[in-house]
């Protein structure tokens, strides 16, 4: 587990400062999925599929 949150925050500032420098492209694309996949796999992945069935169901109400 330690090494998949390790994973994920270094994906998350990798991409953080490349989207921040404008440099978009196939690598960039790479770390955003290496980003998704291990996010997907810590214990943040309940909260966040929560959160965004919520919005969903939210933005349908409207």
């Amino acid at each position: 587990m330690a090494v998949t949150i390790s994973l994920v925050a270094l994906f998350g500032l990798v991409l953080f400062f490349l989207l921040r420098s404008k440099t978009l492209g196939t690598g960039s694309a790479f770390i955003a999925a290496m980003f998704g996949f291990f996010l997907a796999s810590t214990g943040a992945s309940k909260p966040i599929n929560t959160l965004t069935a919520s919005l969903i169901q939210a933005i349908q109400n409207l």
